[in-house]
């Protein structure tokens, strides 16, 4: 845990400096605003990559994909939490960069960041402080993790499901129909895009549900499953 910890923590700043150092290398010309950009995009893409991968990898070891644990699930956490961190960092830097009004680093600067940042700096924080206290800790009895369960199936359904029906009310509103007409009026791609789209979350969203039910109705067997 220690050690990937450390190393993840050396990892993704010094890939940003790096990156910086390359680009101004490779390409002079450019500003350092954009070589912090373009930099912490690299790093993004990397993070994105290796966690991935190390999905790929649980998916093909795990012959229970739902329940089962393996050790690369649980070591990632402690690549996600330096990567968390330095990632407010960068948002903030490139907040401050692209801002107009770029005077010394100060708490109107900060103010400024997250307020217009506020939903990802919450998503980094939820992470840090939240959830992987969870996946490290037996916590499946504790009001927390029911808490977070909780919060896990209402947001999956107003941000993975209910989306759908609000994109086809929306269309119905604009264009002054009733929604049921909205599929006949669309061209046939889109309705076909958006059930290969909602078809898997609507799947997630049964294993979430079926999920809760062992958690808050189960016995204690089942909940640890």
């Amino acid at each position: 845990m220690w050690r990937t910890l450390a190393l993840a923590s050396a990892f993704f700043p010094g890939l940003f400096a790096l990156g910086i150092r390359l680009l101004g290398w490779a390409a002079p010309g450019r500003s350092l605003k954009d070589r912090i950009l373009l930099s912490g995009r690299l790093v993004s893409t990397v993070q994105a990559t290796m966690a991935t991968v190390s999905g790929i990898t649980v998916v093909l070891n795990c012959k229970d994909v739902v329940h089962d644990r393996h050790w690369l699930a649980v070591e990632y956490i402690w690549v996600l939490v330096p990567y968390m961190t330095y990632d407010i960092y960068v948002m903030y830097l490139c907040h401050w960069h692209k801002s107009r009004d770029q005077r010394k680093h100060s708490l109107a600067s900060v103010r400024s960041f997250l307020l217009q940042e506020r939903l990802m700096v919450t998503h980094h924080l939820f992470i840090l402080v939240v959830l992987t206290p969870v996946t490290q800790l037996k916590m499946q009895d504790t009001l927390l993790h029911k808490v977070n369960g909780i919060l896990i199936l209402v947001t999956f359904f107003l941000c993975r499901i209910l989306l759908f029906p609000f994109m086809y009310a929306a269309y119905a509103r604009q264009v002054g129909i009733p929604i049921y007409m909205v599929p006949f009026r669309i061209p046939l791609h889109c309705n076909i895009a958006n059930a290969s789209l909602i078809a898997p979350q609507l799947y997630w969203f049964r294993l979430i549900c079926r999920k809760a039910a062992r958690l808050y109705g189960g016995s204690p067997a089942d909940k640890s499953r």
